[in-house]
């Protein structure tokens, strides 16, 4: 059978595999609750369709988790954004001297090990509590994947593709714009995308403890598990991950669109 032959077998295998799991996730949750949990105790996890009623289809529990889920996403793009423009700009600089990357790269990675829920206390006390604050903390959390893996990138040029640079003399911002960022770019969006997930994380985390102002997804997370509102606790849940397949899936689909044309489509 030849490659054409096979892509709509491997297509179907790809849109029937995701579908069956998701069945039997919802098959497992029906299972737990219904049949194993004991019914005074189905409070801790009510089916699947008790949840979507009380949480999605009640308009005013469905009003405040859109609310609270639209001042998440604003966090979460902008501590992104900020994260984007800082990592790319650290990475180039770390690229273009050893000195440089020496110098920087110990104190990004320390970052990255400093513990985020030690820092934020901290952070409320020097930005306050509202939306600033919420978003150093996305910038804290999504900034080192971005740096490590542009620098990665940047640091993996062909070497014969250097060598031809090199002996004809270009000047150092054209090697940089013309090779090293293009060839950079699947790492990149690779950083991006980890990064994407881990900003949703940051806004939630946030909101955990910067409760000034409109509240977040977070926040109404938080407020579910102090009252046991199971059902609009699990649906606050739903729509944070959601949020951040939404983010990762849009990043998936930039990096196809951006170095589809240096690094070919899929296979399949």
């Amino acid at each position: 059978m030849t490659a054409a032959g096979r892509r709509p077998f491997w297509r179907s295998v790809d849109l029937l595999g995701p579908v069956a799991m998701f069945g039997l996730m919802i098959g497992v949750w029906y299972l737990v609750s219904l049949v194993l949990l004991d019914p005074k105790r189905r409070f801790l996890l009510p089916p699947p369709h008790a949840v979507v009623d009380v949480a999605f289809f009640d308009w005013y529990n469905l009003e405040q988790l859109l609310r609270a889920l639209w001042l998440s996403t604003s966090v979460a793009l902008t501590g992104l954004g900020i994260s984007i423009v800082l990592g790319m700009a650290l990475a180039v600089l770390m690229s273009q001297a050893r000195w440089i990357e020496r110098s920087v790269y110990p104190y990004a990675v320390v970052l990255q090990t400093i513990p985020t829920l030690a820092m934020v206390p901290l952070i409320g006390f020097w930005f306050h509590y509202g939306f600033v604050s919420r978003v150093i903390v996305c910038v804290l959390i999504a900034l080192f994947p971005i740096i490590s893996s542009t620098l990665f990138g940047l640091q993996s040029v062909d070497r014969g593709m250097l060598d031809l640079f090199t002996l004809h003399r270009v000047p150092r911002w054209v090697l940089l714009v013309k090779l090293q960022l293009p060839a950079a770019l699947p790492a990149t969006f690779s950083g991006f995308q980890v990064s994407a997930g881990l900003a949703v994380v940051g806004a939630v985390v946030g909101d955990f403890f910067f409760k000034q102002g409109d509240p977040g997804i977070g926040v109404l997370i938080d407020l579910y598990r102090a009252r046991l509102m199971t059902e609009q606790l699990l649906g606050a849940v739903i729509l944070a991950s959601l949020l951040g397949v939404a983010v990762f899936v849009l990043f998936g689909y930039l990096s196809r669109l951006v170095t589809g044309a240096w690094y070919g489509s899929e296979t399949r």
